[in-house]
C-alpha cells in the first residue's frame, strides 16, 4: 500500500465512526489549547521581566531613606524623618571607586498646567546622573545646564504630560506652572512607555534637585540638602553585592549607628528583585507546561484506548488483509496513520482555539501574552509526537496478529 492508499483507508475508517473519533480528538484539542495559551502567557511573563530589567538597570542600587520605597520609587511615610541628605551621595561617590553613577533625588505629586490644560503627574528633582542611570535621552530641546542645578527654574517633560498638555503643539520654550510656580520647558523626554511594574514611565515631570527643595516641597519644611533616595549605578554587574555591603557600611558609619541597632535607610538591588521575580515566573511557567503535559497525556491515552478497541473489533478485517498480500508492516502503518489522523485533526482545531484563547487572555486577562510562531510550531510537533507515541502501540499489536486466528473470529 501506498501513502494514499494508507490515507485514504484510514480516513475511511475513521469516518465510520466519525463520533468516537470526534470525541477521541477532543483530549488532543484540550492539550493543544493548554499549550498554546500557557505557553504564550510564559513567554509574555518572560518579556515582562526583560522590560524590568531594561528599564531598572541590573547594575543599580537604590538607596531610600526612613520612609522606605513605594510603588515606582521612593516614598517618605506620613510622620518620618527625612534620613538621607545630599552629603551622603557625595561620600558615596568619593570613597567607593566601583560606583560609576550618584543621583540624588526629591520627588512629589502635583498639577501642571499650561494655558487651558492641565495635568496630574509627579515630578522628580534630580541630579545630573538620573539620566545615566535611569537611561532617559532627550527627545526634543535640551537637558539641564549647569547653572539649572543651582536653583534655576527648567523643566523636561515625559512623553505623557507633553502629549496632554500640548497635544501636537511644540512645547519647548514654553511656560507651565506646576502648583504656583512657574516654569520654563527646555526639554522632552524620549518615550518608554509601560514600566515593569505596569506604571506609565512616561508621565513624569523633571526638575533640577534644589529647585525642588525650594519651590515645591514647600509646606513639607525640608531639611538643608535633604533627600529621599540616592540611585547609584554600579559600573561591573559583579562589583554589585560588594557595592551594597561598601554603602550599608558607609551610612552606618555616618549616621552613627551603633551594631545592633537598626539602620535609618534601607538599599535595595534591582538584580535581586529582578531575579525574584525571574524565578516566580520559572516556576508558574513550569506549572503551566505540567498542566499542559498533563493535558496532552490524557488525550493520548484516549487515542491509544480507542485505537485498541478499534483492533478488537477489526480482527477478522486484519486477518483479511493479510490473507490477500498485506505484510505486517502495511498493517502497522494503516492503524498508525488512523492514530496521527486523529491527533493531526485535534491539533489543528487546538491550535486554532489556542491561538483565539491566547488572543482573548491578552486583551482581557490581566496576563502578558507573547503569541508567535515558534508557539504555534512547537503545538503542531505535540500533536504529531502524540498521535506517533501513543498510535504505535496498537499499530504494534495489531500487525503482530496470526492471520489464522483473526480469520477465526466472528
Amino acid at each position: 500500500m501506498n501513502f494514499l492508499e494508507i490515507l485514504r483507508t484510514a480516513v475511511f475508517a475513521l469516518r465510520g465512526n466519525w463520533l468516537r473519533s470526534a470525541l477521541t480528538s477532543l483530549g488532543v484539542i484540550i492539550g493543544i489549547a493548554a499549550v498554546i495559551v500557557m505557553v504564550s502567557v510564559g513567554q509574555g511573563t518572560q518579556a515582562e521581566i526583560d522590560k524590568l530589567v531594561s528599564g531598572l538597570g541590573s547594575n543599580r542600587l537604590d538607596v531610600g531613606g526612613a520612609g522606605g520605597f513605594g510603588g515606582g520609587g521612593a516614598r517618605i511615610a506620613a510622620g518620618s524623618r527625612y534620613t538621607l541628605n545630599e552629603s551622603d551621595a557625595n561620600a558615596i561617590r568619593e570613597e567607593i571607586p566601583e560606583v560609576q553613577y550618584v543621583a540624588a533625588s526629591l520627588r512629589g505629586g502635583t498639577q501642571i498646567v499650561y494655558a487651558e490644560s492641565n495635568w496630574s503627574t509627579q515630578w522628580q528633582g534630580v541630579q545630573p546622573d538620573f539620566f545615566s542611570i535611569n537611561g532617559w535621552e532627550i527627545r526634543s530641546g535640551n537637558g539641564f545646564e549647569a547653572r539649572d542645578y543651582s536653583g534655576g527654574k527648567s523643566v523636561i517633560l515625559g512623553e505623557t504630560v507633553r502629549r496632554e498638555l500640548f497635544a501636537d503643539e511644540d512645547a519647548i520654550g514654553q511656560t507651565v506652572r506646576l502648583g504656583r510656580v512657574p516654569f520654563t520647558v527646555v526639554g522632552v523626554l524620549k518615550p518608554k512607555g509601560q514600566g515593569g511594574f505596569g506604571q506609565d514611565q512616561d508621565d513624569v515631570v523633571l526638575v533640577p534637585l534644589e529647585t525642588a527643595r525650594r519651590r515645591l516641597m514647600g509646606a513639607s519644611a525640608v531639611p538643608p540638602g535633604a533627600v529621599q533616595q540616592i540611585a547609584l549605578g554600579v559600573a561591573r554587574a559583579e562589583d554589585v553585592s560588594y557595592v551594597q555591603g561598601e554603602v550599608e557600611a558607609l551610612l552606618r558609619q555616618r549616621h552613627r549607628i551603633q551594631p545592633g541597632d537598626d539602620d535609618d535607610f534601607s538599599v535595595r538591588n534591582i538584580a535581586e528583585v529582578v531575579a525574584t521575580r525571574t524565578q516566580t515566573t520559572r516556576l508558574m511557567s513550569l506549572l503551566l507546561g505540567a498542566v499542559a503535559t498533563i493535558s496532552l497525556i490524557v488525550g493520548g491515552i484516549g487515542i491509544m484506548n480507542i485505537m485498541l478497541v478499534s483492533v478488537t473489533e477489526r480482527i477478522r478485517e486484519i486477518g483479511l488483509r493479510m490473507a490477500v498480500g498485506a505484510g505486517p508492516s502495511d498493517i502497522r502503518r494503516q492503524f498508525l496513520a488512523e492514530a496521527m489522523l486523529i491527533s493531526l485533526i485535534g491539533g489543528v482545531i487546538g491550535i486554532a482555539l489556542g491561538v483565539v484563547g491566547a488572543l482573548l487572555v491578552g486583551k482581557f486577562g490581566a496576563l502578558p501574552v507573547a503569541l508567535n510562531g515558534q508557539v504555534v510550531a512547537l503545538a503542531a510537533g505535540f500533536s504529531i509526537a502524540t498521535g506517533l507515541f501513543f498510535g504505535y502501540y496498537p499499530a504494534r499489536k495489531a500487525s503482530q496478529l496470526d492471520p489464522i486466528e483473526a480469520l477465526r473470529q466472528q
